[in-house]
């Protein structure tokens, strides 16, 4: 059914960069999970950060309730929106042995880097985000659709992603932003490792 639906919790860390919506990232997964009878919680780890500069968001999803808002350590699944911060940080730290990464990314990042049993996801976001304009101040507009991803390795129906989107955004946003979604639900693909 979907690794959200296998484990009795599922902890997931975000990274971005300040201004990329980690954060709005986090709330709306949480937010589709609710829609599929799970539990769940979101929250950003907030220091001084500016745009562009490395952030990090964390959401937890259950099949009970989720009391902890605590940084998540060691993560089940880790999403990457920029695949660039991965030349400055360590985005697998911590990562479990079975563990999920979904990287924004047109090819399969430095399998180096990768921890050897992590299953890895890419999905082309910064494209899908570009094609539909998306776009803030020059930036791709790339979180919601790594929701639609992220969704799809979860096994989060994409009718809940969508409904989630429209309980945070409205209008033509709403509209681009769940067209991204969908889009990235469909074409995000696993790499097997080589």
């Amino acid at each position: 059914m979907g690794l959200a639906f296998e484990k009795e919790l599922i902890e997931i860390r975000f990274h971005g960069r300040g201004g990329q919506g980690a954060v709005t990232a986090a709330h709306i997964v949480v937010d589709a999970a609710m829609r599929e009878k799970l539990w769940g919680t979101a929250f950003p780890f907030f220091g001084a950060e500016r745009r562009g500069a490395p952030v990090t968001a964390y959401a937890r999803i259950s099949r009970r309730v989720v009391p902890t808002k605590s940084m998540i350590r060691k993560p089940d699944v880790v999403v990457v929106l920029d695949q660039a911060i991965m030349n400055y940080i360590n985005v697998f730290d911590g990562i479990k042995e079975s563990g999920v990464a979904v990287i924004n990314s047109p090819t399969a990042p430095l399998p180096a880097k990768l921890p050897p049993a992590v299953k890895l996801y890419i999905v082309d976001a910064t494209r899908i985000a570009l094609d539909l304009g998306l776009v803030l101040a020059g930036w791709p507009l790339v979180n919601v659709a790594m929701v639609g991803a992220l969704a799809r390795v979860l096994g989060i129906g994409s009718s809940s992603v969508k409904e989630a989107i429209s309980s945070i955004l409205s209008g033509r946003a709403a509209e681009l932003n769940s067209r991204a979604a969908e889009i990235a639900y469909r074409e995000v693909v696993e790499v097997e490792a080589s």
